[in-house]
């Protein structure tokens, strides 16, 4: 009996991506539904151990229970075994392995087309919400080409290229405080965006239908949750709504919770831990969206893990014996939840540029001949 439970739970896990085959050439797919909206959620430095010790901090409890396929990614850069975020997201955002650091490019440092560009063209609206800068790797990997994944200002100036409909989160700065004095936020302005500062003017704020909008939430880096940031679960929300009231053909949504990489790094089991909890938070907000919605397909992932967290014998719920093995990234395999109409393709084992392809195929788009 074990043996045959065994088979029937990698059935499940991952055999729905068989009965999801695309004809790219003709954009079809055996999927009878089609998503019209996608919400692309990443945790950034989240693996399987995160996501426990998220859950078991929740009375063992996590929205990702909700997701009905479950998949695993190899995370690997172009140049290493272990990648960063802006390779990581890079693979996301334009299905092209590279190098460590690049954003946007390719391992010639030559600028690739992102999913965003290609569900504009759509006439999808996009956003990004974030609990790091705007211009940090996982985020302007979605909107910006650059060689280094530290060129924040310039990055900031890749943003005025983009046509993105809404976007949250921190690094004010490299848009207005910059070291070559230039302010950007006139020319976003003529750009048809309205600059807003989250903690101060949220409650207040009434848009255009017209206007598009980007609302700062820090000068630089966002606080921890620990140390009061609560924007994540109720912008995610906002962006959701604003989106879905201003684009007719769907939209787009990229939402990172960015610091629970950074709660890796620091080897601070509690850290991660807050962070995992806002983060479920957020899921929920989207799990509600995309229930009542009934046209999104949810995708939520992670770059890579972060600390090679382990939970050690001695834990209990709510009081976990966390140790980490590491002050960086690890190689392990990642794992891939997604919900909603278009879900069965996730499932599987499969390169993180393959997420690129996965969302194309779910929303039925044809194969380009650069792909």
């Amino acid at each position: 009996m074990n043996k045959i439970a065994a088979v029937l739970l990698v059935f499940f896990l991952f055999g729905s991506c068989r009965s999801s085959k695309v004809d790219f050439e003709n954009g079809t797919s055996r999927s009878s539904k089609k998503p019209i909206n996608v919400i692309f959620v990443i945790g950034d430095g989240m693996g399987l151990t995160q996501v426990t010790a998220g859950m078991l901090n929740n009375f063992n409890k996590i929205e990702l229970e909700k997701c009905t396929t479950i998949g695993l990614i190899k995370t690997h850069a172009a140049d290493d075994l272990i990648t960063d975020s802006a390779a990581g997201a890079t693979a996301f955002a334009t299905g092209k392995k590279t190098y460590l650091g690049a954003i946007g490019v390719n391992s010639d440092t030559l600028s690739v087309k992102n999913i965003f560009d290609k569900a504009k063209k759509k006439d999808m609206g996009t956003g990004v919400v974030v609990t790091s800068e705007i211009t940090h790797a996982t985020p302007a990997a979605f909107f910006a080409h650059e060689d280094y994944r530290l060129n924040y200002e310039n990055i900031a100036q890749d943003f005025l290229s983009s046509d993105m409909d809404i976007a949250i989160g921190g690094g004010l700065k490299y848009f207005r405080d910059r070291r070559d004095k230039k302010n950007l936020l006139p020319k976003l302005e003529k750009k048809g965006y309205l600059i807003r500062n989250w903690q101060t003017e949220f409650h207040k704020l009434q848009v255009p239908q017209d206007q598009k909008l980007i609302y700062f939430t820090a000068l630089d880096q966002p606080k921890r949750r620990s140390k009061g940031r609560v924007y994540l679960p109720k912008a995610t929300e906002f962006a959701m709504n604003f989106l879905q009231e201003r684009s007719k053909s769907g939209f787009m949504l990229m939402v990172e919770g960015s610091q629970i990489d950074w709660g890796g790094h620091a080897n601070n089991g509690q850290y991660v831990i807050d962070e995992m909890l806002d983060f479920n938070e957020t899921l929920k907000k989207i799990f509600d969206f995309a229930e009542k919605d009934g046209h999104t397909l949810v995708v939520v992932t992670a770059d890579h893990e972060t600390g090679g967290l382990a939970i050690k014998r001695g834990s209990e719920l709510h009081n976990l014996n966390l140790k980490f093995s590491s002050g960086g990234h690890t190689g392990t395999m990642i794992p891939v939840f997604a919900y909603g109409p278009g879900a069965e393709y996730f499932g599987g084992i499969y390169d993180n540029t393959e997420i690129f392809n996965k969302i194309q195929q779910a929303l039925g788009w044809k194969k380009n001949k650069d792909q």
